[in-house]
């Protein structure tokens, strides 16, 4: 079983669907044909999210019988992707979704029409896709770059008409279009950072008018990218994880006689694969301002929706239902010897810790943005996200950068409680978990050993302010919590005149007494008892 087998004529479907593979619906070649002639998307950032995610729901409209045009990928950092991943396989994927369950599904992807190497030095690739930036039938263009990718290097600036780096091949590609008659288009980030729809068109911006200024492009094409009739830059929410070939995986589709099930690790330190596995759950919000039409992804379950709607389902996802749990698991997992995310899942005292963190204490202050309902969202997120044994992450990784996140995932929500009048005796467990910061800070688990604390801009700083404090001394100077809990920058207000700095404290010193009492006072809190 290869997935090339797929293309050839007179291919038998059965041995495939009898082993649980479901396969395309649609005519492979004439939506290559389609697309070839007319194409109508093109998405940059080759990597496993997108086949997983973005190429996945195309493939569920294509198979709904209701389109017929594929999307065209296009790489600009990684090339060995493309040359690996793509060709050998005639842009075929097989998808593998990790059920929380401990099953798989699996799905033949052939979406994908084309995949092109975007930069300069392979004309042949450059040039088709200038081509297809030039043909008035182009909707959309979207990116799963990182956020990084949105980064302006000022001396790619100063390479004129062919910068190396993403914004300034797409700003290259976009002058072809206005060239070609100042055609419409949208561009589209679905990267998982705030706003980025933003991002992209400041990173587009600051080309097209270093080379205005330069006198390599005229002023009028500036212009054509800030005009919202001919050019949009839309927000979007995405929300899927999709990690590395996992090796259970390729051992459960070799055993069905599947063989294209090999890890491919390119020279840039990319993980890849013909297969792609990705949890089974999905968002994909987006805000409906297209200047040219779009594909229709609602068929395969994106939602379109208004900039504000957007802004509210990330505000609800980042600061209540997702990350503060995450945030949370990963302090007082580090601290409990765990190292998979899953594993935290099944001790009693942490799965009740971040069910009462969201659905008792966080949920008072979320607005519900309607497309999404947020009970719902947590309780996937508990039931089948968190726990899915496939999902190799480990609250080390997630505990990176703490200091960057709480402002965000804890601080939003006690600014919210103060603004709204909301009695803040009923926050108990939020201060539980920058309680627990504290007594992660001093890079000690519960059993007193050592450990070392992840990586974060201000971890030494902030372990200084603790370094006073030891583990079951009775009756020393707890004065330096007064200058870790009265930093808003770490917090995102001071904790004192929120009213809520005593009251941590006094957690701290139970979390300090010894060995044994992050467990004792984790469960206290979270029982009541």
């Amino acid at each position: 079983m290869k997935l090339n087998q797929i293309l050839t004529p007179g291919f038998d479907r059965s041995e495939w669907e009898a082993k649980g593979y479901e396969l395309p619906k649609f005519d492979i070649e004439a939506v290559r044909k389609n697309t070839f002639e007319a194409p109508t998307w093109v998405h940059f950032g080759a990597g496993n999210i997108f086949r997983a995610f973005h190429a996945a729901i195309l493939n569920d409209a294509l198979n709904s019988g209701r389109y017929d045009k594929g999307v065209i990928v296009a790489e600009s950092f990684d090339y060995e992707i493309i040359d690996k991943a793509y060709r050998p396989y005639s842009n075929l994927s097989l998808l593998v979704s990790l059920q929380s369950g401990g099953t798989i599904e699996k799905k033949v992807i052939a979406s994908v029409t084309e995949s092109l190497k975007a930069d300069f030095q392979f004309a042949g690739d450059w040039e088709r896709l200038c081509e297809i930036f030039r043909a008035p039938s182009l909707q959309m263009v979207t990116f799963t770059i990182t956020e990084k990718g949105y980064f302006v290097n000022p001396a790619d600036l100063e390479r004129g008409l062919e910068p190396a780096l993403a914004m300034g091949k797409t700003a290259a590609l976009l002058f072809e279009r206005w060239k070609a008659g100042a055609l419409p288009v949208t561009l589209q980030s679905t990267d998982n950072c705030s706003h980025n729809g933003d991002k992209l068109k400041a990173g587009v911006l600051a080309y097209a008018e270093a080379w205005a200024r330069e006198g390599l492009v005229p002023a009028e094409f500036v212009s054509y990218l800030k005009d919202g009739s001919k050019v949009t830059f839309p927000w979007s929410m995405i929300d899927k994880i999709t990690p590395r070939p996992h090796a259970k995986v390729q051992e459960m589709i070799a055993a069905d006689g599947f063989e294209d099930n090999g890890t491919i690790i390119t020279g840039k330190k990319t993980f890849t694969a013909p297969f792609v596995n990705a949890e089974e759950v999905q968002y994909l919000v987006v805000e409906d301002n297209y200047t040219n039409g779009r594909p229709p992804l609602e068929l395969g379950g994106a939602l379109y929706t208004t900039r504000e709607t957007v802004d509210k389902v990330e505000t609800m996802k980042v600061t209540t239902c997702l990350n503060p749990l995450h945030t949370a698991m990963s302090i007082y997992g580090c601290m409990l010897g765990y190292d998979l995310i899953s594993a935290e899942m099944a001790d009693d005292d942490i799965r009740s810790f971040i069910q009462k963190l969201g659905y008792i204490e966080a949920m008072p202050v979320v607005t519900d943005p309607g497309v999404l309902n947020p009970y719902e969202f947590i309780g996937t997120v508990i039931g089948k996200r968190l726990p899915n044994p496939f999902m190799p992450d480990a609250p080390q990784r997630i505990a990176t950068d703490t200091s960057q996140k709480l402002p965000i995932r804890f601080g939003e929500t006690i600014r919210k409680y103060i603004a709204r009048g909301l009695d803040m005796e009923n926050l108990v467990l939020i201060p539980l978990v920058l309680a627990g910061y504290a007594r992660y800070l001093k890079g000690l688990d519960d059993n007193g050993a050592p450990f070392e604390p992840s990586t974060d801009p201000l971890l030494s700083e902030l372990q200084a302010v603790v370094a006073p404090l030891e583990l079951g001394r009775p009756g020393q100077d707890w004065s330096c919590l007064k200058t870790l809990f009265s930093r808003s920058d770490v917090f995102g207000l001071d904790l004192y005149e929120a009213g809520l700095g005593e009251k941590i404290e006094g957690m701290v010193k139970e979390l300090y007494a010894g060995p044994g009492a992050v467990r004792k006072t984790l469960h206290k809190y979270v029982s009541g008892r």
